[in-house]
This record gives structure tokens, C-alpha cells and sequence, in this order.
């Protein structure tokens, strides 16, 4: 049973149920460093014990406690179709029949390629792989290849996957070698990485004529959704990809959270904008561990057996993630289905009525992020105050007691799906309203 709203609450049985969850995380702080295989799992910007999560279906998730939550998690972004989707759910146990890897080619890959290739004309050819992190990786080391510069440009704010010369945040300049934002990056790496302010034209033109004929790329979140929801306006993106063609320099859109989940041809889409190189995340794969980046034909032609930038992967292409893609990726080709998840979106948000002046809502597709802030936009990373969170920290511990799932941190955006209903999110949105003006 979900939890009643908040305000109605009255007494000990309507509490939230820990004791398994606590039991469990007791038990993993024996075997993962701090209890988790993720850093935001363990609850760490939040506070309390995290959730453990047994099953889901549709729109919900059940805890090892059995409490049931609407989720907007979505397992961060790549369960359009929602949870157990029958027929992705149909199409893995049909390919695990058959086996669940082979280290060898199959036509599932064929089918997935050309279900992607056929509907997006900004790419070429692809290359799959297990992760979003591996597939930036790569394409890292591709535009490396293909233009014979080493240095990368990137944005303090972005976020592009654990790679060590990306796990890097600004230094104290305006145009500087960034500085690494994590213990044990060599500072060789960081300093072939040049991080600037988001939003910023100065900033990126000063960096080109400081680095002239250096960049091997520019890599951008067109839709930067790891640190908020930093919405970039269309002619800051055509502006990047203009100073990267006069420079020779490739434009590389990290579109592992938009890609696939704003449209079916991503934020390239959306904004009309055509990048040099492309990645994807495991919307791809039906929520399974697959990653991709793509291009043209041209310069994916580098890319080993082909070329000389080499990249492999016993479980690249695995049968049982490419026919949970194909299954999934169908869904989102039927007419409508963008729009009428957009749709749902906007009168889920519209439906939560905070009287608090300071909570905002930002959106764009089915991705939504919720923020205290006095301003009615955010571009960039400096603009989010800090001290805020510790009004996120408050308003999600009401939500989990109520029965709403988020993603663990205020930084975090969250997600519709197709499984939302119009109940489901009328119920959330009060449930929220209620939430926020008691907090």
C-alpha cells in the first residue's frame, strides 16, 4: 500500500518500514566500500539509510520492507517504458534461452544498429558497448585519433562517466587545466583537460586562441542533467558547434541521458544541431548495461578492426541487451509517443502547487528537476546555492514516507515514463504539494 499523504499521517502503523533495508545495508558495508557499487546510493547527500529495492513493475517499486513508491528514478533516466515492461521482459527471456553471451558477432546487433541508424539522421554507423562511461571513453579516445590533438575542453557542470581525464572540475580561472575531482587521476591526464563555465562564449573563445590547434574536442551534455538541469539555449550549442568546425575541432554531445528520452534522436534532434560524434546510455538497452557512440562513416572508419583507434569488449553487443534495446526502442518509434510523454510531464508539474516562492521547477521532455532557487533560470553550476540542499534533504524524506521515490540527492533530475498514469501522477503531484508546504 502506498503511505498517505503527507498531513494525514497520525499514527505508528502509517510509519515507513526500515528495519530490512537498515538490516541489509549493516550487512553490505561488510563487502562495498560504504555499503554500495555507487556512490549516491549510499544516501550520503540525503542522510538515513538507503532504500533497498526488491522489485518493480510499471510505475512502482517496492522495497525489501515492502513499501511501495511511485518512482521517478527510473533507474536514472533509461526506463522510458517504466519497470518490467512485458515486452522488453518477453524479448530478454527469449534471448537468454538462447544464451547469454557469446564474445561473438549475432543479427541482434544488425537489428539494433539498423532500428537506431534508420530513424536518426545525425549518425552513421555505431559501436556498442557496456556503459555510458565506456562509450565517452571511447569517443574520447576517437576524436583523439581522428584529429591528432590530445587536449579535450569541457564544462564545469557536465558530468561524463568515471574516465580519468574527465573526472576533472574547474581550477581557478576563467580558462584553465582543471583539477581533479577525484584521488588517483595522474595530474598528466588533467592537464591535457581544459575545463570552462558553462554558458559561457568568452570563456570557450579564449580557450581556443590560448589552445590553438590543440583541442581534439569539445564534449558537452547538449542537455545537462547530472548537476541539475542546466538548460543551454539553442544558440549557445549553434555557437559551439560553429567555433568547433572553424577550429577543426570535433563537437562530441554526451547524449547518455537525453539521448533516446527527449526524442528519439535526442537533444541533436531537438535542437537540429549535428555533432561530430554522438554517445548513448543504457536507454538503449531497455535499462540493461549497454553504452554506444556513433558517427559518421567517415570518422568511425578510425575506429579498430577498421582503423587504428582501438576499443574492444567481450560483452559489447551481448544478445540478451540488444534484444532488450530492440524491444524497448520499438515502443519508442510509434507515433506520439515523445509528445504524449511530454504531455503527461507537463501536467504532472503543473499539478504542484508549492506556495513556497523559493521551489522551482525545471523541465524539458519527460526530465524534470526540482530546486530551491529565487532564480527563474539556471545555465550553470555556480548559479545552484549549496545551502539549498539541506531543503531537498527534508522534502525527501517526507516523499519516501509518503510513498514518492527520487533519485538521492538534489542535484539529481528525475524521470516520467510511459507507465506513469494520469492517477499516478495527480496522486504524486499532491502528494509532493503537500510535501513541499510542510517543509
Amino acid at each position: 500500500m502506498l503511505h498517505p499523504p503527507c498531513g494525514i499521517r497520525n499514527d505508528e502503523q502509517t510509519k515507513m518500514k526500515k528495519e530490512n533495508s537498515e538490516r541489509l545495508f549493516e550487512k553490505a558495508k561488510k563487502y562495498f566500500p560504504g555499503g554500495v557499487n555507487s556512490p549516491v546510493r549510499a544516501f550520503k547527500s540525503v542522510g538515513g539509510t538507503p532504500v533497498f529495492i526488491k522489485r518493480g513493475k510499471g510505475s512502482r517499486i517496492w522495497d525489501a520492507d515492502d513499501n511501495e513508491y511511485i518512482d521517478f528514478c527510473c533507474s536514472w533516466g533509461p526506463l522510458i517504458l517504466g519497470h518490467a515492461n512485458n515486452n522488453v521482459a518477453n524479448a530478454v527471456k527469449s534471448a537468454v534461452e538462447n544464451g547469454s553471451s557469446f564474445g561473438a558477432p549475432t543479427e541482434l546487433e544488425n537489428n539494433l544498429a539498423e532500428l537506431i541508424l534508420a530513424n536518426n539522421p545525425f549518425i552513421e554507423k555505431i559501436r556498442f558497448v557496456s556503459s555510458g562511461t565506456e562509450a565517452v571513453m571511447s569517443a574520447i579516445r576517437l576524436a583523439r585519433g581522428f584529429t591528432k590533438r590530445n587536449k579535450i575542453l569541457k564544462f564545469e557542470g557536465c558530468y561524463h562517466g568515471h574516465t580519468d581525464s574527465l573526472l576533472v572540475k574547474a581550477g581557478s580561472g576563467l580558462v584553465t587545466f582543471g583539477n581533479t575531482s577525484s584521488a588517483g587521476v595522474p595530474d598528466s591526464f588533467v592537464n591535457e583537460t581544459i575545463v570552462v563555465p558553462l554558458n559561457n562564449k568568452d570563456a570557450v573563445t579564449e580557450a581556443f586562441a590560448k589552445f590553438k590547434n590543440e583541442i581534439a574536442c569539445v564534449i558537452i551534455e547538449p542537455i545537462p542533467a547530472n548537476n541539475g538541469l542546466l538548460l543551454q539555449d539553442k544558440t549557445y550549442l549553434e555557437f559551439l558547434r560553429t567555433i568547433c568546425t572553424e577550429n577543426k575541432t570535433l563537437l562530441l554531445f554526451d547524449e547518455v541521458i537525453s539521448g533516446f528520452r527527449i526524442g528519439f534522436t535526442g537533444a541533436a534532434g531537438y535542437y537540429n544541431i549535428k555533432p561530430d560524434i554522438i554517445t548513448y546510455g543504457k536507454i538503449i538497452g531497455g535499462g540493461l548495461p549497454v553504452g554506444a557512440y556513433s558517427a559518421s562513416a567517415e570518422i568511425m572508419s578510425h575506429i579498430s578492426p577498421e582503423g587504428n583507434v582501438y576499443q574492444a569488449g567481450t560483452l559489447s553487443g551481448n544478445p540478451v541487451a540488444m534484444a532488450a534495446g530492440i524491444a524497448q526502442l520499438t515502443e519508442c518509434l510509434k507515433p506520439n509517443f515523445y509528445s504524449d510523454l511530454e504531455k503527461k510531464t507537463k501536467l504532472f508539474l503543473e499539478n504542484i502547487k508549492s506556495q513556497k516562492n523559493n521551489c522551482k521547477l525545471f523541465s524539458i521532455g519527460s526530465v524534470f528537476w526540482l530546486t530551491f532557487t529565487d532564480k527563474e533560470k539556471i545555465q550553470c553550476a555556480e548559479n545552484i546555492d549549496a545551502n539549498s540542499m539541506q531543503h531537498f534533504r527534508k522534502l525527501y524524506h517526507a516523499l519516501l514516507e509518503n510513498g514518492i521515490y527520487l533519485g538521492p540527492s538534489g542535484y539529481e533530475v528525475g524521470f516520467v515514463s510511459q507507465a506513469h498514469s494520469n492517477d499516478d501522477l495527480l496522486k504524486a503531484a499532491k502528494i509532493l504539494t503537500t510535501c513541499l508546504n510542510e517543509n
